[in-house]
């Protein structure tokens, strides 16, 4: 029988990811990778809690500040914890999660020696990735710094640049030293890597959300409408291109127009997972808003100094609703904030707080971030109900149930709990704030192991000719054709006219 092509060969891509991952069978004669990233992150979650009573349980974390002397790069992430210095950290961060994940691949029924030789490769090389995408002359992202560090150039792409490099790297084991790939396929998991991350992830963005509480009502109130707005327009519209001209099948295209139109990496993989999307579909998805996001942070802060000095909140609030990653949203309103303060300083003599321009970014990148998991939920009601409701049949709760994903659980739960202690408890903050830091060291590592891992399973010349540049394509021409413009327009109608605070005295 004559195998149905839309889009990319999903036959293949199927094939491909159980040769990969095992995904198939594991699932079937053990806990799946969607709970089994549920427990995993909500175990590090209550880990990194540990600071409330006195115990700091995750502290020797391994982080990398941005760097010039590399022998200063490393550090433990708790301050209690410095005796270790940045190898002995690395390596009990290490041994941490090769522990907690051996655990896990137990669970799943895999091979313990494969994976643990598999895993130990995965981490080192991910996060050597990190390192490197941390080089100041990579990652510095504003003038002030690039004074700080004594350099005279920069690519300006903040560390999240190691994401980039930990997926070149992958694709270049995945495509062209194939036997390596096929050695240490068995830790070669980006979607319960990914998963992971973003259960992690709910409790970051919590005392995030809980800090923001402080800003102006108005800007609160506006980010929040923002968003709703622009977000169920831009996913109906890159939904409808990705179906109508690109012919792409709803498997492809939901998770496409949720990467696109949310906040890129969770909403692609919460999606895929709402609609029961086969997993190479939204790992794909996340390795082009990476790059898009990266053109982005290149650009549009630039525009928005030339353009937006005289409305800096309006600049804000577009580089949240028009960049696709939190680190990259982030870092696009500060380089923003900087530039058009500078600016609307020299040009008209006004002298902005410094921090409201990007507080409107992070703000509004919180709202859709929290909007993931109300999306996710929708999406896997309206596909059960709707999309794959076959004529007479009666739809069973159980059904939205088994197609829910697992993982926005822990994703809920982390955020709400910290949400929750950030505004009834504000004594507590330093010690939340402590907490999330340390939990926020594993999200990222876990984070920059999906993007390595994802281009380990890549095929990148088979996907390309079976059409990984058309979903390229559909992202060019949704991005820059109207997401970008129709962001700005939101951003015009809901913060025009609103201002930073002046500086005094």
């Amino acid at each position: 029988m004559e195998k149905k092509k839309q889009g990319i060969d999903e036959d293949k891509l199927a094939e491909g990811q159980c040769n990969s991952q095992e995904t198939c069978t594991t699932e079937k004669r053990g806990i799946s990778e969607d709970w089994l990233a549920v427990w995993i992150g909500l175990f590090i979650f209550l880990l990194s809690l540990g600071v409330y009573i006195g115990i700091d349980l995750l502290g020797f974390g391994i982080t990398t500040s941005i760097w010039t002397d590399l022998s200063k790069a490393l550090k433990p992430v708790a301050k209690p914890f410095a005796d270790l210095g940045g190898i002995g950290s690395l390596v009990a961060t290490y041994v941490f999660l090769l522990a907690v994940m051996t655990i896990g691949a137990a669970a799943l029924k895999a091979k313990i020696g494969r994976f643990v030789v598999g895993f130990t490769i995965v981490f080192f090389i991910s996060y050597l990735c990190w390192i490197i995408g941390s080089w100041a002359n990579i990652a510095v992202t504003t003038p002030p710094d690039m004074k700080k560090f004594g350099i005279t150039w920069s690519l300006k792409l903040t560390p999240e640049a190691g994401f980039i490099v930990a997926l070149v790297v992958g694709l270049i084991v995945g495509n062209f030293f194939q036997g390596f790939a096929g050695a240490i396929k068995e830790a070669v998991r980006p979607e319960l890597y990914i998963k992971t991350a973003i259960v992690i992830l709910g409790g970051f963005l919590g005392i995030t959300a809980a800090e923001k509480l402080g800003l102006a009502t108005a800007v609160m109130f506006r980010g929040l409408c923002a968003i709703v707005e622009a977000y169920l327009i831009y996913w109906a519209l890159v939904y409808y291109i990705a179906r109508k001209y690109f012919k792409f099948s709803r498997e492809w295209a939901a998770p496409l127009a949720s990467g696109i139109s949310i906040c890129g990496v969770s909403a692609a993989i919460a999606t895929g997972g709402a609609i029961k999307a086969r997993p190479m579909i939204p790992i794909m998805v996340s390795s082009l808003v990476v790059i898009f996001a990266v053109v982005e942070l290149l650009v549009l802060p630039f525009i928005a100094e030339e353009f937006l000095y005289k409305e800096p909140m309006v600049a804000g609030a577009w580089m949240g609703l028009a960049v696709k990653t939190d680190g990259a949203a982030v870092a696009s309103g500060a380089v923003a904030d900087s530039l058009i303060r500078a600016k609307a300083l020299a040009s008209e003599g006004v002298n902005y707080k410094d921090g409201w321009i990007m507080g409107a970014a992070t703000t509004v990148k919180v709202f859709i971030d929290v909007f993931i998991g109300i999306w996710a939920f929708i999406l896997a009601i309206v596909w059960c109900t709707v999309i794959e409701c076959k004529p007479g049949e009666r739809v069973r709760p159980g059904q939205i149930w088994d197609r829910f994903p697992k993982f926005v659980i822990g994703y809920v739960v982390t955020f709400l709990v910290i949400l929750y202690i950030g505004v009834n408890s504000p004594a507590l903050m330093g010690k939340t704030k402590a907490a999330m830091g340390e939990g926020n060291v594993f999200r990222g590592i876990f984070f920059t192991m999906t993007f390595f891992t994802i281009g380990v399973v890549s095929n990148f010349k088979k996907l390309w000719e079976e059409g990984i540049g058309r979903l390229a394509a559909v992202y060019l021409l949704c991005l820059f054709g109207f997401i970008i413009w129709i962001g700005l327009f939101i951003s015009w109608l809901f913060f025009h006219g609103v201002k930073p605070p002046l500086v005094t005295g």
